[in-house]
């Protein structure tokens, strides 16, 4: 009977230890950024390489793992203060400093290292990512709004980063995945912003617009929504090099990104957490979807 408990003992620590690094590491994002890189290579390649492509996969997935744990080990007093954050590993002790640390910088050299084999400028991308996620946005959050424009940087790379990674040049092509990444962040970001404000400000953070949770915040969200918008159909005006699109796909994608229009139009009316929380959903489909519409327009080329 005691080996029994000590297996069934060892297995519920194992499955701890694993939900902790999964937390750490932030498992769904990781994988919603590796998802990002592999539709920007795909949109790249004539010939799918299924090595580069599971490279790319594991490289990706680490350099976000990595940022992930870096930002958690910055955050581990700020985060012990909300709701959302306190049961993360650090907060609660069940995770040593060091341990984390071990593991963030396990995490990007191996992460670098791979992206290096695909070639050296997705490295030097994955190593930007990483570098402006915990260097320079993390700190800035408890000090500036703006911390939201730096952070949209890193949080561009992925779908760009697939390109280069099949391609090891970065031109107009790349660019174009860049921009449709950078500025959907913001309706996003500030969506959450919006959700967790009170949440934000117990740990010192104000991450919306000019620090108001108000219309003047709405406006903002409608703008760059807006500009999300003209980038995603620019490509059909066949002015960004062998990224282009066809006009019913951007018919499509237009009324895709209405949809999240109608919602950040609706948040200024009603300004409630409700009207946030169904911009969120929105954005995050639409960012998946418009990533699957994309590669599946090329490949109807």
């Amino acid at each position: 009977m005691k080996v029994v408990s000590n297996f069934v003992h060892q297995k519920v620590n194992f499955s701890m230890v694993f939900n902790d690094f999964k937390q750490l590491t932030k498992v769904g994002l990781s994988l919603s950024v590796v998802f990002s890189s592999l539709a920007g290579y795909l949109l790249a390649v004539e010939k799918i390489q299924i090595s580069t492509l599971i490279l790319l996969a594991i490289g990706g997935y680490l350099m976000v793992g990595a940022s992930n744990a870096f930002n958690q080990i910055i955050e581990k007093d700020t985060d012990a203060l909300m709701k959302r954050t306190k049961n993360r590993p650090l907060p609660t002790g069940r995770m040593h400093v060091s341990m984390a640390m071990v593991i963030a910088v396990s995490f990007t050299i191996l992460g670098i290292s791979i992206l290096y084999s695909i070639n050296p400028k997705s490295a030097l991308f994955g190593a930007i990512s990483i570098f402006l996620y915990t260097s320079v946005y993390t700190p800035l959050k408890s000090i500036t709004p703006l911390a939201v424009f730096i952070g949209a940087i890193p949080g561009a790379i992925p779908f760009m980063l697939g390109w280069v990674a099949a391609t090891n040049s970065f031109s107009i092509e790349p660019g174009m995945l860049f921009l449709i990444q950078f500025f959907w962040q913001f309706p996003h970001f500030w969506a959450i912003a919006w959700l967790q404000y009170d949440e934000y400000k117990k740990a010192g953070f104000n991450l919306m617009p000019m620090g108001q949770k108000n219309k003047k915040a709405v406006v903002q969200i409608i703008i760059y929504t807006f500009c999300l918008i003209i980038v995603s159909v620019i490509p059909v005006l066949k002015l960004t090099g062998s990224f282009y699109i066809y006009p019913i796909t951007a018919v499509i994608l237009l009324l895709l990104g209405s949809t999240m229009l109608f919602y950040a139009i609706k948040l200024y009316k009603k300004l409630t957490n409700k009207v946030a929380r169904q911009l969120m959903l929105s954005s995050v489909l639409y960012i998946t979807l418009i990533q699957i519409i994309y590669v599946v327009d090329k490949f109807l080329h």
